[in-house]
């Protein structure tokens, strides 16, 4: 898995992560849903972008580009599409660019034509190795770091971000997702280790027979079921038939498609 894709799995299952990332309150992931857009001349695509869910004009949409290599296109590249996301979308809401770099090493400014640009408002750089104490007391910024982290210490500060996990997140299936989160970046940073010598190492194994994980992985599978629905709907498919493939009751297939009309 590329680290790019690990940073928008986790946006994409943590959006209060980001938030947190900018300073600003992890509350506000209500009002956004983080998605990717396709910017069609030329082919370009926006793989990380929080759009304002209600139409509050005030609030930012953000363009979020994580860059673990040095690159010396990524500015052309990335203010390219910016500005023709803006010709082509003429979004109600400020545009705000999230940049997040593991280290200002990796950075290439390119400020003979951009120098200006990197110094306004709506342009952030977030140095991952230089996030304050502060944010680093957060489990969701820890496990940010985690991707970072070297990997003879990486174990330790996953075991570190699970137990401020189970102490820190009330909700069942949310610390069971971020739990699984950690532990599938451990299996990427380590991949001669089994994911049975990881669960061993990070103390996983007796947590997962848990009736509580247990209960919390069900959980999470009927949640995923449920939002399987909307899209077998838009593919044609009967409610009765998705009922069947889902292995659901029809009333629940029917009221979650009602939801969906709505």
């Amino acid at each position: 898995m590329k680290t790019d894709t690990i940073f928008y799995s986790l946006f994409q299952a943590f959006p209060s992560i980001f938030f947190e990332l900018i300073n600003q309150s992890p509350a506000e992931a209500i009002a956004y849903n983080f998605t990717s857009c396709e910017v069609k001349q030329l082919a370009f695509r926006l793989d990380g972008l929080f759009l304002p869910i209600a139409n509050e004009r005030k609030k930012p949409l953000y363009i979020v580009e994580v860059q673990f290599q040095p690159d010396d296109d990524l500015y052309y590249r990335l203010f390219a599409e910016l500005f023709l996301y803006l010709r082509q979308y003429k979004p109600f809401h400020p545009w705000q660019v999230v940049i997040i770099y593991p280290t200002r090493s990796i950075e290439r400014e390119e400020t003979l034509q951009f120098g200006e640009m990197l110094l306004l408002n709506r342009v952030r750089r977030i140095y991952l190795d230089e996030l304050s104490q502060a944010a680093e007391a957060s489990v969701g910024v820890g496990v940010v770091k985690l991707v970072i982290e070297a990997e003879e210490t990486a174990p330790e500060l996953a075991k570190r971000l699970i137990e401020q996990a189970k102490q820190q997140i009330t909700d069942e299936v949310t610390q069971r997702d971020l739990i699984n989160l950690i532990e599938t970046i451990i299996v990427y940073k380590l991949p001669q280790k089994s994911r049975e010598e990881i669960e061993a190492m990070l103390g996983l194994s007796e947590l997962k027979q848990t009736k509580v994980y247990q209960e919390a992985l069900e959980e999470g599978k009927e949640q995923g079921k449920l939002e399987a629905i909307p899209r077998m709907i838009e593919f044609g498919l009967s409610l009765e038939a998705i009922a069947q493939l889902l292995d659901l009751p029809l009333e629940v297939v029917q009221q979650a498609a009602q939801h969906f009309n709505e």
